[in-house]
Formats: structure tokens, sequence, C-alpha cells
């Protein structure tokens, strides 16, 4: 008789997330009877403070395991009884196996925006590498680019104190790498001397339109990566890429998060190729009704 294998979302406003289709049909290539449900704290009307009993409940109905989103990462980890080495130095976990009575917390956000970059820009430069935002995905992406060797990385935050605050926790990670703060008054002459740009802020998402920075800080020679992948072409990768620079959409890090989350939770090899067709597919999807 073939398991069933049942999975979730928990976070707020997520009622919409393309995560559930595409652990759903990469399961059908697997022959998995397999189910991925959606816990949305908004429209629940629960808060962070109901975590404790929702993972408990998930657990007790035999949940496989559970991906984690904002704003839940952080207070998670009290529910655990382990974390992944990666997950323990973030801080961060939006990965829950239960595994033989055991809950393990993972870290997959870091991964995936690592693998969508070696993947995406395999050989640009990582002499000095500037992050705009320094909040929910800061800490993972920073990790992620810092762990392929970035010799300079700044984190730019309209909050200053924030980014202080994540540069100091990297530089504790990556002692022999230089990571210092800027505020974003001071992001266009910062970029000025940098090889790359991430956005990890939500400007160019479709409920945050627009850039993060000003189109003329742009150069040719400057790659651009964004954490955004709806819309895949963000205004700032579209700028980027009217200049000829080379540019990095968020869509390849959903897809390796979710790749990464697959094989934890089943233990078999996710085709990444096939769940990035999927994606698009599922994007095209919305464009073509969003634009019918």
């Amino acid at each position: 008789m073939t398991e069933s294998i049942v999975c979730g979302l928990i976070g707020t406003g997520i009622s919409f997330s393309l995560t559930p289709p595409m652990h759903e049909r990469e399961a059908q290539h697997h022959g998995l009877a397999y189910a991925y449900k959606i816990i949305d704290l908004d429209v629940l009307e629960l808060s962070v403070d109901d975590l404790p009993r929702l993972v408990a409940t998930a657990r007790d109905l035999g949940f496989r395991g559970l991906n984690i989103t904002h704003p839940c990462k952080q207070r998670v980890i009290e529910l655990l009884d382990d974390l992944s080495s990666d997950a323990a130095r973030l801080g961060a976990v939006n990965t829950v196996l239960f595994d033989d009575g055991r809950a393990i917390g993972h870290n997959t956000d870091w991964t995936g925006f690592g693998r969508n970059l070696d993947r995406g820009l395999p050989a640009v430069g990582l002499d000095h590498v500037v992050q705009l935002g320094a909040g929910g995905a800061g800490a993972a992406v920073a990790y992620a680019v810092l762990s392929r060797g970035a010799r300079h990385y700044t984190v730019v935050d309209s909050d200053l104190a924030r980014a202080t605050a994540l540069s100091e926790s990297m530089s504790r990670l990556f002692p022999s790498q230089t990571v210092d703060a800027a505020a974003s008054a001071d992001a266009a002459s910062v970029i000025g001397g940098a090889d790359g740009l991430i956005n990890a802020t939500p400007m160019g998402m479709a409920a945050h339109p627009g850039m993060a920075v000003a189109a003329d800080v742009l150069r040719p020679d400057l790659w651009v990566a964004d954490v955004v992948y709806r819309p895949a072409e963000t205004e700032l990768l579209s700028a980027a890429r009217s200049l000829g620079a080379p540019v990095l959409s968020g869509t390849g890090m959903t897809v390796f998060q979710a790749v990464a989350a697959f094989e934890i939770f089943t233990g078999l090899s996710a085709d990444a190729d096939r769940m990035t067709d999927h994606m698009r597919e599922l994007l095209g999807r919305e464009e073509a009704v969003l634009t019918a």
C-alpha cells in the first residue's frame, strides 16, 4: 500500500502560495500519495501565539513536515527537538521534519538562493556584493553569498540598526570576510563600487511596486538578483536587463526552496528542472488571468 504523506505551510497571507501545487505535482511523478495543506494565520484569524498549538496538532495528526514562513521562522525554533547546523547558525527555520517522534528544523531559504545563484549567475564577481534589505530573507541571502566566498558584503537597509545587527551576525559567522552596513541614503555610493546587487526587500512585488533603489545606480557590469518571484520580472530586473546587465529572478530561489523541502520530507531526489518548468507554467497562468 502506498504511503500517504501530508505536509503543510504555516504563515500569514499565504492562501495563494504556489508551493502546494509544486510539491504535489512532483510527488505525482514519484507515484506518491501526497497532500500539501495551507495553514494561513490570517484566514484562520490566528496569530504567531497559536503556533505551538498548530505545530503540535500537525505532529499529532501525522504530518510528515511543515514549511514555515513569516512571521514564524524564529518562533518555531523553541518548539523543535533539534536543528540542522545551518538553521542553528541562522537562527531561523523554514522547514520542519517530523521523524521518529522528533521535530527537526531546517533552513532551505539560504540553499534556495545559493543554488539559484549557482545556476543562474555561475561566474559573476563576488569581490563586493551589496544587499538591499535586512529583513525576513536577509540573513539567508547573506549567508548563501558569503558561503560562496564574497570578500566584501554590505547590507543596506532603511533601518541602519537592523542592517548593523545583520552585518554583525554575519561577521561572526564569516570572520575572514568583510561584512558591513549602510543606510539607504548611502546606497548609491556603496553600489557604485560593487560587483553585484541583491534585492532582499519586498519592493517589486505586486503589492509593493517599484524599486528599492533608483535606476541610475544600475550599470551594465553590475549583476542584479532579486528574491521577489511574483512577478518574475520585477521593475528592478527589467531596468537592469535593459542596460545589458546579468540578472537573476527570485523564481529559482522559490523552486530550490521547494526542491530541498520535498527531498527532506520524502527522502527522494526532486527534479529541479521539472519543478522549474512547473513554476513557470503556474506563473504564466496567473499572468494570463491578470491580463485577460
